[in-house]
């Protein structure tokens, strides 16, 4: 098996047939099919179901269809990395970034970063917490910025200071309540918005203060969970820190419970020898730690 063997399989498999797959790739389908049959007898399966117009990937199919995607990915990022240092570069970093992240990691680090490491070029990946542990864990991306809490032990994790949680909504939402950072207990009846992730942490402190949540909406996205607070909807609940893009529409409030104190951490796999770019982006927002 060879590399050039599974960009084939991944190019039939997506393009749902050999003569689409062959006219994609430039080549006559005879010696397209015969790639197959080779990849085929060598892993010993059946990988793809042939159809009279179109095929069908087998269970075993599937799997080493998953596995392809990653490997092809990784060579492809291999070049990349090749390419920039033999144009005197210094790299790329493939850094994968939770939504909250992105606006405290604009305002100092990665300027910072870029400042002292001018060479050296990003490719970001977007997603959950648990969505970049999953992908970290594929070797996809080499490093990423999430959000504590989180279980893993297959990571290394290189926490900020922590900081608190903020409810986020328009003004008239939080009229007659005091002025400055609020308690659990002043969230009662108001209608809220918050990122699953943290409904467990939430919903633990608010129980214990006998407060009953009322969730408007539920999602999977900082964005989104201020985009519903600007347009009027109800009370954001999310870290302080992934307020700083507003503009002023909303009225931003600290919580004032330390059960909800969070923070920022880069992670990256336990054992994996980290590539320049990766350990100088570390000591950057290690940096970060310290002041």
């Amino acid at each position: 098996m060879d590399l050039k063997q599974l960009q084939y399989f991944v190019a039939i498999a997506e393009a749902g047939s050999i003569t689409a797959a062959a006219k994609k790739l430039h080549l006559s389908q005879p010696p397209l099919s015969m790639q197959l049959k080779l990849l085929e007898e060598e892993m010993g399966t059946l990988l793809i179901e042939r159809g009279s117009r179109s095929v069908t990937l087998t269970d075993a199919g599937r799997l080493l269809y998953r596995h392809a995607k990653q490997i092809l990915t990784m060579a492809d990022n291999a070049l990349h990395d090749l390419a920039d240092f033999n144009q005197g570069l210094r790299g790329t970093l493939r850094l994968g970034m939770v939504s909250s992240s992105v606006a405290p990691m604009l305002e100092h680090c990665i300027p910072l970063y870029h400042a002292q490491n001018p060479g050296i070029r990003f490719q970001i990946q977007e997603g959950t917490t648990f969505e970049l542990l999953e992908i970290l864990a594929r070797n996809m991306i080499e490093l990423a910025v999430v959000r504590t809490p989180f279980l893993d032990d297959g990571v290394v994790s290189h926490p900020l200071v922590p900081e608190p949680m903020a409810a986020a909504a328009k003004p008239a939402f939080f009229k007659g309540l005091p002025k400055g950072p609020l308690k659990a207990c002043h969230l009662q009846g108001l209608p809220l918005i918050y990122y699953r992730r943290y409904e467990t942490l939430l919903h633990a402190v608010m129980q214990a203060r006998g407060v009953e949540a009322d969730v408007l909406c539920l999602n999977d996205d900082a964005r989104t969970t201020l985009l519903w607070a600007g347009a009027g909807l109800g009370v954001a609940l999310l870290p302080l820190s992934a307020c700083r893009s507003l503009t002023g529409e909303l009225d931003v409030r600290p919580l004032d419970e330390v059960e909800w104190q969070i923070s920022l951490a880069v992670i990256h796999r336990k054992g994996i020898a980290l590539s320049r770019p990766a350990r100088r982006f570390i000591e950057t927002f290690e940096s970060e730690r310290q002041q």
